[in-house]
């Protein structure tokens, strides 16, 4: 039964791939389309208030910089309230003010697409900011993301990079907004509040009253799991029944996280006008997410060894941290697609699960490309296509050539700075954690366990997952600094590198395909890209991993 329930989505996700694929791509290309009657008048108001009745095709310099001011305006408007928003309207409950460091941590994390979570929503944040800042930075980080995929996609198939504007226009208007109302409106049917009203008080059995918080919330988790997002209304996330209340908004939650990123797999194929080159790298991403998922199914039904010894009946599996109205299929599949689909979402306390459990979230937030967020994941798996063509080109004594292009050493510089600014950004602040008084402090449970929390924090930072194993002490000075600059540099460093890589690409003149041509598009040219993002995450990260989760396993198990 629990596989059955797991093939359903499987299957679910497998036919929204083309269509919505198909989708994407007639909202980016360009060109004509039935839906410009639609969008188009409300689009180009838009242009007209922002001054922008021109757009021409940019540099990928000038892209760039467009999306980086952007952003950074953005944060600027973002912090200044959530530092006043008890000065604003919307705060029927009476919140307070944030904390400087946490509202830098909180505007940080969310402009990334992260929405690391240092503060509990419902009672760190007003109805206003809960709208005007969380909603807003779902909306646009997820957007931001797009724009870097299509322009890479656009660059690696020898098309300009476009204008930067337009494309985070259409994001919206076209493609978040209206399927995030559209999930808003089904969430609310099944359940999920949406109101303006302050908290109720209820009376309780045995006297007295509880406070009942609730608010605008269906509009949020559509968009936080549409957007890739995760950033919970509620302190617990999608384990809060308002947030998720059955297994059928389960599901749903999980196929609106992993609906888009599986979708540019297709969109790119599109792009390149060879729908097998698209095929090629979702079957490569399917593949390294069904090991992933297999392994989490397995280690949380095996149950916990220390349950066992205490005599404890552990046949229904792992359930510690767990909801029943979910079980161990629903929690297992939900945890392996937020971190696959790096949206950071949760139904369950990963700190709970058993450590090959808990290992399968670390594992895919390192490796960072198993479909990946809005755009991101796209692009960091074209990354290690270029790298595995380069490698194979190398073997053959052949300049290797990516979609009719020559990859050589400047692409190969950018990439490089690409693939080692992630696990740098991830293991160097973790040993300046256990260096200090400040990193040890925040750490609740010693021993191998403690390790992985301060692992996982940093490596969800640098994702740009924003899921926490939780029992981190982490709303301090240290950490909320500490994991905003991871934050920042793991958002930043790749997409600047691989925008440059596009632009390069850009330049070069199309290389005639021979009989010499190393295909891409081909069984042999999965098995290649799978095999280098193993063998890479493994040679980057597996000595961090074994000190954490491996050897808490090894032993659980008395290894």
């Amino acid at each position: 039964m629990d596989w059955l329930q797991i093939a359903v989505v499987l299957l679910a996700l497998l036919l929204l791939v083309k269509p919505l694929g198909t989708y994407i791509y007639a909202v980016f290309s360009n060109e004509p389309h039935r839906t410009d009657r639609l969008f188009g008048p409300v689009e180009y108001a838009i242009y007209r208030l922002g001054g922008l009745a021109r757009r021409p095709d940019m540099s990928w310099k000038k892209y760039m910089f467009s999306l980086l001011a952007t952003n950074l305006m953005l944060v600027a408007v973002s912090y200044v309230i959530l530092r006043v928003q008890h000065l604003l309207p919307l705060n029927p409950n009476g919140t307070d003010q944030m904390e400087h460091t946490l509202a830098f941590n909180t505007v940080i994390s969310f402009m990334t697409n992260t929405n690391l979570q240092h503060y509990s929503g419902e009672t760190g944040m007003s109805y206003f900011s809960q709208m005007a800042v969380i909603t807003m930075m779902m909306f646009t980080s997820a957007a931001t993301g797009l724009t870097v995929a299509i322009a890479f996609m656009r660059g690696l198939t020898g098309r300009a990079i476009g204008n930067f504007f337009t494309d985070f226009v259409k994001a919206h208007t076209r493609l978040l907004l209206p399927l995030a109302i559209v999930m808003a409106l089904v969430l609310g049917a099944l359940k999920v509040p949406q109101t303006l009203a302050p908290v109720t008080e209820a009376a309780m059995l045995q006297g007295g009253t509880q406070h009942i918080a609730a608010g605008p919330v269906a509009s949020l988790v559509s968009i936080k799991h549409v957007g890739t997002n995760g950033g919970g209304f509620f302190g617990v996330n999608s384990s809060h029944p308002f947030e998720n209340p059955s297994p059928l908004t389960n599901v749903l939650e999980i196929l609106m996280m992993w609906c888009i990123p599986a979708a540019l797999t297709y969109t790119f194929g599109r792009f390149a006008s060879n729908r097998k080159q698209g095929w090629v790298i979702f079957s490569a991403m399917s593949i390294l997410f069904l090991l992933f998922l297999s392994l989490a199914c397995y280690a949380e039904s095996a149950g916990n060894p220390a349950w066992n010894a205490l005599g404890v009946d552990a046949s229904q599996g792992n359930m510690e941290g767990k909801e029943v109205r979910f079980g161990i299929a629903q929690s297992a599949l939900f945890t392996t697609v937020t971190t696959a689909a790096t949206t950071g979402s949760v139904n369950n306390m990963h700190d709970t699960l058993t450590p090959l459990g808990g290992l399968v979230p670390l594992a895919q937030m390192m490796l960072n490309c198993v479909f990946g967020g809005d755009g991101v994941g796209l692009v960091n798996m074209l990354m290690y296509a270029i790298l595995a063509v380069f490698l194979a080109g190398l073997m053959v004594g052949r300049t290797p050539e990516f979609l009719g292009r020559k990859i050589e050493a400047k692409e190969m510089k950018l990439i490089a700075i690409a693939i080692l600014a992630h696990p740098l950004i991830i293991l160097a602040p973790t040993a300046i954690a256990f260096l200090t008084d400040l990193g040890r402090g925040a750490i609740t449970n010693p021993g191998f366990h403690g390790i992985t929390q301060v692992l996982y924090e940093y490596t969800s930072s640098a994702a740009n997952n924003g899921s926490g194993f939780e029992g981190l002490g982490d709303n301090t000075p240290f950490w909320n600094l500490s994991t905003g600059l991871v934050m920042l540099l793991g958002r930043y460093i790749s997409m600047i590198a691989l925008l440059a890589v596009a632009g390069s690409l850009l330049r070069k003149q199309p290389v005639p395909e021979t009989a010499g041509t190393f295909r891409t598009d081909n069984k042999l040219f999965i098995g290649i890209l799978v095999g280098t993002v193993l063998i890479i995450g493994a040679l980057t990260f597996l000595p961090a991993a074994v000190l954490g989760p491996i050897a808490e396993h090894l032993t659980l198990r008395n290894l």
